[in-house]
């Protein structure tokens, strides 16, 4: 089970991938409460995998409170938006943007990451051990579903294609290989 991090404070209009934002100490709190309660319910290892991003490891040291281990992979860190990271959306040139859209799956934004980049990045990883869960960002999350419903051999060509982000603190499911 994958659970999208709480929303991360002074993110409002900016371009947000690696840019290490905290979050709200309650609401970290409340989201680890919450797994916890899903992890008792189902039985599940109280093993937590995040990326090293505050607003990812919030909430694994709530739940390191409550018995958890947690291990930290960078596998499941956001999109690496290059020099677009941290700044507003505002103030990234319209043409970067629409080259980044014409070329949704092969363009590295800001210099960054590229969407085929994060599909394979997604693809890769495995849990430590079965039903560990996992406190992630919407970017890995979206790629992991599309894995899981589209499989690897047909990658999003157009940005419309691509799914809405889940809510913060939302939960998904996936199978354990994508």
């Amino acid at each position: 089970m994958a659970w999208r991090h709480p929303r991360p404070t002074g993110h409002a209009g900016r371009c947000i991938g690696r840019t290490d934002l905290g979050v709200d100490p309650r609401k970290a709190r409340r989201l680890a409460r919450r797994i916890h309660r899903h992890a008792l319910r189902q039985g599940l290892p109280r093993l937590v995998c995040t990326s090293s991003l505050e607003r990812c490891r919030a909430v694994a040291r709530h739940l390191r409170c409550l018995g958890w281990r947690h291990v930290t992979d960078d596998a499941l860190l956001e999109a690496d938006f290059g020099s677009w990271d941290g700044q507003a959306w505002a103030r990234i040139a319209r043409e970067e943007v629409d080259a980044w859209v014409a070329d949704f799956l092969h363009h590295r934004p800001g210099g960054g990451e590229s969407l085929q980049q994060v599909l394979r990045r997604a693809a890769l990883w495995q849990p430590p051990e079965p039903g560990a869960s996992v406190v992630g960002h919407a970017g890995w999350m979206l790629a992991r579903r599309w894995l899981q419903t589209h499989g690897p051999g047909q990658p999003p060509t157009q940005a419309s294609q691509w799914p809405r982000p889940p809510a913060h603190g939302e939960a998904w499911l996936f199978n354990t290989a994508a």
